[in-house]
């Protein structure tokens, strides 16, 4: 057998959709699963973009993003997030998500979305085809914990949380 792609090793992954503006304000919005928790108190998250993204490109302008977790009834607009480009289309408006003014940073927060997480960028560093960034959560937005994330697997293949496995 030869050489998998590592999202086909490494599964599933939670789904974010990170928001990001400009320096002129424009906004947009990314499916990203190449992403994790890294501290506790305080609070930091990372997750690795290719430098070719446009999300790249605004976090080199404003150092500052929002994570948005999906659940799994997002699906379809999670996918139109991942696979157009934020250049060329608005993929607020294509997807159907809301955008809801922040508190603590420039990009937009998704209303549809139960966790809302307000970041700074504290690092970006590269590793092979990717940057990791690392960012402090400034100000947390949770509507509720029972909900079911999308988990994502490889290309447009997506699972989702069954129960739970105590032990």
């Amino acid at each position: 057998m030869g050489k998998e792609w590592i999202s086909k090793l490494i599964f599933p992954r939670i789904t974010g959709l990170i928001t990001t503006c400009s320096g002129d304000g424009k906004p947009n919005v990314a499916a990203f699963s190449f992403l994790m928790p890294v501290s506790f108190n305080p609070k930091y998250i990372a997750f690795s973009v290719a430098p070719s993204r446009l999300t790249f490109s605004n976090l080199r302008e404003v150092k500052e993003f929002v994570l948005n977790i999906p659940d799994e009834n997002l699906a379809k607009k999670v996918w139109i997030c991942g696979t157009v480009s934020g250049r060329e289309q608005d993929k607020f408006n294509l997807a159907g998500l809301t955008m809801v003014k922040s508190v603590k940073v420039k990009p937009p927060r998704i209303e549809e979305c139960p966790v809302q997480l307000e970041g700074i960028v504290e690092f970006t560093g590269e590793f092979g085809d990717h940057y990791l960034v690392v960012g402090k959560i400034v100000e947390e937005h949770v509507k509720t914990l029972d909900f079911k994330p999308l988990l994502h697997y490889h290309g447009n293949v997506f699972y989702r949380i069954n129960g739970e496995l105590k032990v």
